[in-house]
């Protein structure tokens, strides 16, 4: 078994090790000592699983596991020395998927990880959205448009402009607010919500190329929906 793991704990003897033991088991690692550095390399790199602490030093680790889920499904075991049950419900409410807890065996939580990405692998089905003509595939990030003569054209977009129409697409006819694209998108960003014309206006002009006209649309007095008639 292969994939990418990325290890957020700021006890670097721990991250080390944990680090030694999951690169030996032939997986490839990434570390990260903070909350900040944590959430930038899942976006970045889409490690295939986290192994997540619950107390580093700029955030709580369960603060980060729920920024995560707003954007991805990627599999988390937490890693804590708090042994207790309100902690452990907490995180798996929140969408934990293991909680391991300090002091712990490096191999046994090599073994957590392949069965946590073996059901992870063994239940995903590949996620496209389908609304008309197009066709977003979220697991690939490849969004295509089949034009009038049926050729099927890709779209090249920014990570915000696919944030935004893979949001879209998951309710074709909704009104969405400037706001909640935005949060979709990114939502950790500071920007106005009134950025979002200026996201909006460059991706219809790029389905507009590709073929798929008149699929999205302002909607007076709130913001934008997805939509096709065919």
């Amino acid at each position: 078994m292969s994939g990418k793991i990325l290890i957020v704990e700021d006890e670097r003897e721990i991250a080390d090790l944990l680090a030694a033991y999951v690169r030996r088991a032939g997986f490839d690692v990434q570390l990260a000592g903070a909350v900040a550095d944590g959430l930038r390399l899942h976006a970045q790199w889409r490690p295939d699983l986290v192994l997540l602490d619950i107390g580093l030093p700029d955030g709580d680790g369960l603060e980060m596991l729920t920024a995560m889920r707003r954007r991805a499904e990627t599999p988390v075991i937490m890693v804590t020395a708090v042994d207790d049950d309100v902690t452990k419900l907490s995180s798996l409410r929140v969408g934990a998927d293991d909680y391991v807890i300090k002091p712990f065996n490096p191999s046994e939580v090599v073994e957590r990880i392949r069965a946590v990405l073996r059901r992870a692998r063994g239940s995903s089905a590949r996620r496209v959205l389908s609304i008309g003509p197009l066709s977003i595939d979220l697991d690939a990030r490849i969004v295509t448009c089949r034009g009038p003569a049926e050729a099927e054209r890709r779209i090249a977009l920014t990570p915000t402009e696919f944030e935004m129409l893979a949001h879209m697409a998951g309710q074709p006819r909704r009104a969405f607010s400037r706001l909640e694209l935005l949060e979709a998108a990114a939502p950790d960003s500071e920007a106005f919500d009134r950025v979002v014309d200026s996201h909006v206006s460059k991706l219809r002009q790029k389905l507009l190329a590709a073929g798929c006209t008149d699929m999205l649309e302002p909607v007076r007095g709130m913001g934008y929906r997805l939509w096709s008639e065919s």
